[in-house]
């Protein structure tokens, strides 16, 4: 007989502000327990000093985190120049410390814009949440293991210089997925000549969501009370779901196609459906009204103009 899943069906996107100190898992648990929710999966760790966004997928919304996971993100950190750590951030033991020269803004800018600006490579660090034959390499890490880690390709959209006080800098980056931040600090600090770690690392964006429409952990567990004191048990857990994105906002720029009832049943029970003249292309599906749209996944139409379901979710 299958388990049953502990908890209650509950769907949709919550855009957690994760605090320093612990691990996006850790923020995972405390927000599933918050809602009571049945199924729950973050979106791209955060590492126990970075903070900021960490959208966390409820329920049916676990089906579209891949999009999330792939999406582009910003972040705004603080690099530490003259000191080295094992991990490349604050949380790793120094294992170097160089004399820091005196450096112009106009000499990191350009420093930025030549060697870590577009496509560059990167190699992640044995600190980094990566798994080799199924384990985080920054578990093996702790354990004095080392393995060969491939470097690979990423995009870092956009670079900018904030601030520069001597030996410490902020930076803010635009880049793809995969992106390791401490990687680019410290890869800066190598360019200057002295080295250089993460102090601070704070996530601002994610695909299509923004710092502004952050909860923190302290808001969640303010709302629920706020709801519980109105009524009871049920009332906490209608104050906090208030609070979640619908699942298609994680993919909102894909095109939208809007079906009948007897077509939303066809692609329930699997079956394809001709569209005739159609670009081929992922599509969110709809049914309802443009007022009161009920979603349903998304589908894939072919080359010949037949619309294929690939997520479906569940619906009411």
């Amino acid at each position: 007989m299958a388990r049953r899943r502990k908890g209650r069906e509950v769907d949709g996107i919550l855009l957690l502000d994760k605090p320093a100190g612990i691990s996006s898992n850790q923020a995972l648990q405390r927000v599933k327990h918050l809602f009571g929710a049945a199924k729950a999966g973050h979106t791209g760790a955060l590492d126990p000093l970075a903070t900021g966004l960490l959208p966390i997928c409820l329920g049916e919304a676990t089906k579209f985190s891949q999009y999330l996971l792939d999406a582009d993100k910003v972040y705004r950190t603080t690099a530490k120049l003259g000191v080295r750590t094992a991990s490349g951030d604050a949380d790793g033991e120094v294992i170097e410390e160089r004399p820091v020269e005196t450096y112009s803004a106009a000499q990191i800018e350009a420093l930025l814009a030549e060697h870590l600006s577009g496509e560059i490579t990167q190699t992640p660090s044995m600190y980094s949440a990566l798994k080799h034959q199924g384990q985080p390499l920054y578990k093996l890490a702790r354990k004095g293991i080392e393995v060969e880690v491939k470097s690979r390709r990423v995009t870092v959209h956009r670079i900018e210089l904030l601030d520069f006080r001597g030996d410490e800098l902020d930076l803010e980056v635009s880049c793809s997925k995969g992106t390791y931040i401490r990687s680019i600090v410290e890869a800066l600090g190598e360019l200057l000549g002295c080295g250089a770690h993460v102090t601070v690392l704070r996530r601002l964006e994610t695909g299509p969501y923004k710092a502004s429409m952050m909860h923190t952990l302290e808001a969640l567990r303010e709302c629920a009370a706020a709801g519980e004191a109105q009524a009871e048990k049920e009332g906490a857990q209608r104050a906090l779901d208030a609070l979640l994105l619908p699942a298609w906002t994680a993919v909102e720029t894909l095109p939208r196609l809007w079906v009948d009832e007897s077509v939303c049943e066809r692609l329930k029970n699997g079956q394809r459906i001709p569209l005739g003249e159609s670009p081929r292309a992922e599509t969110l599906i709809f049914s309802g009204t443009e007022e009161a749209p009920v979603f349903l996944g998304i589908g894939e139409v072919s080359e010949a103009g037949v619309l294929l379901p690939r997520r479906l979710i569940r619906t009411q």
